[in-house]
């Protein structure tokens, strides 16, 4: 009996607190490269997560790839 197969969801930028924990000069290039991007929200990758995990037993979802779209790279 299969367990179920690992599913991989990558998040581009996402509205959180993380960058409050960046060193200054990180927090920078951070802030320079995301400018005028207008960033996910947590309830995105939970919709994300959320579809993953109703799909039927039939159904594997390797991997899942989320980001603005204003973001490049």
């Amino acid at each position: 009996m299969l367990s179920g197969t690992p599913s991989l969801v990558e998040p581009g930028a996402v509205a959180t607190e993380l960058t409050d924990h960046l060193r200054p000069a990180i927090r920078e290039v951070a802030r320079k490269r995301f400018a005028g991007v207008e960033t996910l929200l947590a309830e995105d990758i939970a919709d994300a997560i959320a579809y993953i995990v109703t799909r039927p037993r039939r159904v594997a979802v390797n991997e899942i790839l989320v980001r603005p779209i204003e973001q490049t790279g």
